[in-house]
C-alpha cells in the first residue's frame, strides 16, 4: 500500500480551500438525498458541471449506444491522442442514483491520456427508479457487448479494464466477481462502496462528512436495495467468498483518507492481501470523496488519474508512457 501525504484526517491546503468555495457557491441548497430522486439528480448534475469545463482534446469522440436489457445504453467512446492499446470500461458514481456520463467526462478523459487507452463512459440505469439489479445488469451487457467486439464497439481491442468510482467501483467488482461474465485483464476501482456497515472507522469519523456523509450513503443504499438484500456479494462485495476473490483479475485500488467509504477500501484491501494477492492499494490523504471530480483545480486528482493510468499499464503488461500528460503540462 502506498499513501500520498499530507495524513491526520485534515484537508490538505488545496482541498480546504476547494471546501471552503464549494461551501459558498452551495450554500442554501438541499441535500440532493432529501430530494426526489429527478430533482437530486438535477442539482448533482449542475454541481459536477463545475468539474466538466476546458475538456482535454481527444483524437476522437463517438457517441453510441449498446442495447441493454431494458434498452438502449448512451455510451460515449473516448480515444486519446497518441499511441492506443486497450480498452476500459469505466461505470460512474453517484449511489448508484445520479449522475451520468457528462458528470465524469473530464476525469474518463484524462484516465485514457495517462493510460494511453480507449475509454468507453457508460450509463446505466439509476434507482430508485431502477433498483438492484437494473444497474449491474445494464454494466454487464455493456462489458459483454464490448469483450466481444460487437457493434458499436468492433476494433475496440483489448487489454480490457474495468474501472469505476464509488458506486461505479462496486458495480464494476460486481461484474468481475460475477461467474459468467467475460474476464477483465485488470480492474481499476476508486473509492468503492464494497459493504453495507456503517459502523467502520471512516463512517464514525466522517459521518458528518466534508462532502459525502453516513447518512447521505445511507440513503443512497436505501433507493438501490433494501437491507434484507445486502449480504449478496453482488450488492456488497465484501461479502464474497475467498475463492471468488482470489479468482479476480489484477486489481487497482485507491481510496480518499477523508472518506466515510475509506474503510471499505482498506478492509478490501485486507482480504486481498490475506488470500496472497499482490494487488495495489494506494491511500491518498488530505482530501475527500470525490476528489478525482476535481482535476481543474486539485493536484492531487491529477495525480490519481495518472496513477491508475500507469497502473492500468503496469497490470496489463506495458511500458510506463513516458508522455503522460498532467494537468499542468496541458
Amino acid at each position: 500500500m502506498s499513501r500520498s501525504q499530507p495524513s491526520a484526517s485534515q484537508p490538505s491546503p488545496a482541498m480546504a480551500a476547494i471546501l471552503t468555495r464549494l461551501a459558498a457557491e452551495d450554500a442554501g441548497l438541499p441535500d440532493p438525498t432529501l430530494l426526489p430522486a429527478a430533482e437530486g439528480r438535477a442539482q448533482a448534475a449542475r454541481g459536477n458541471a463545475r468539474w466538466n469545463r476546458d475538456l482535454p482534446e481527444m483524437a476522437e469522440v463517438r457517441e453510441v449506444s449498446v442495447e441493454g436489457p431494458a434498452g438502449p445504453l448512451p455510451c460515449r467512446i473516448l480515444v486519446p491522442k497518441g499511441a492506443v492499446r486497450g480498452t476500459i470500461l469505466y461505470l460512474h458514481g453517484g449511489g448508484w442514483a445520479f449522475c451520468d456520463r457528462d458528470t465524469h467526462e473530464r476525469a474518463c478523459r484524462l484516465l485514457a491520456m495517462a493510460a494511453g487507452a480507449v475509454v468507453v463512459n457508460a450509463d446505466y440505469r439509476l434507482a430508485p427508479e431502477h433498483p438492484f439489479p437494473a444497474g449491474l445488469e445494464d454494466a454487464r451487457a455493456i462489458w459483454a457487448a464490448l469483450h466481444a467486439g460487437h457493434a458499436p464497439f468492433a476494433g475496440l481491442a483489448g487489454p480490457y479494464a474495468l474501472a469505476g468510482d464509488s458506486a461505479g467501483a462496486n458495480l464494476a467488482l460486481a461484474v468481475m466477481l460475477g461467474a459468467d461474465a467475460p474476464p477483465a485483464d485488470c480492474g481499476l476501482l476508486f473509492y468503492g462502496v464494497y459493504g453495507a456497515d456503517f459502523t467502520t472507522a471512516s463512517y464514525t469519523e466522517f459521518a458528518e462528512g466534508p462532502g459525502l456523509s453516513r447518512a447521505k450513503m445511507q440513503r443512497y443504499w436505501d433507493w438501490y436495495a433494501p437491507e434484507a438484500l445486502r449480504d449478496n456479494p453482488q450488492l456488497a462485495p465484501l461479502r464474497a467468498t475467498d475463492a471468488a476473490l482470489r479468482a479476480l483479475p489484477p486489481l487497482y485500488l485507491n481510496a480518499a483518507e477523508i472518506d466515510p467509504l475509506r474503510s471499505d477500501s482498506e478492509r478490501l484491501y485486507a482480504r486481498l492481501m490475506a488470500l496472497g494477492r499482490a494487488d495495489r492499494f494506494r491511500l491518498h490523504g488530505g482530501v475527500v470523496h470525490g476528489f478525482m471530480q476535481m482535476s481543474l483545480e486539485l493536484e492531487e486528482a491529477q495525480r490519481a488519474l495518472v496513477d491508475a493510468g500507469e497502473a492500468f499499464r503496469s497490470l496489463t503488461h506495458q511500458p510506463p508512457r513516458r508522455d503522460t500528460p498532467r494537468e499542468r503540462d496541458r
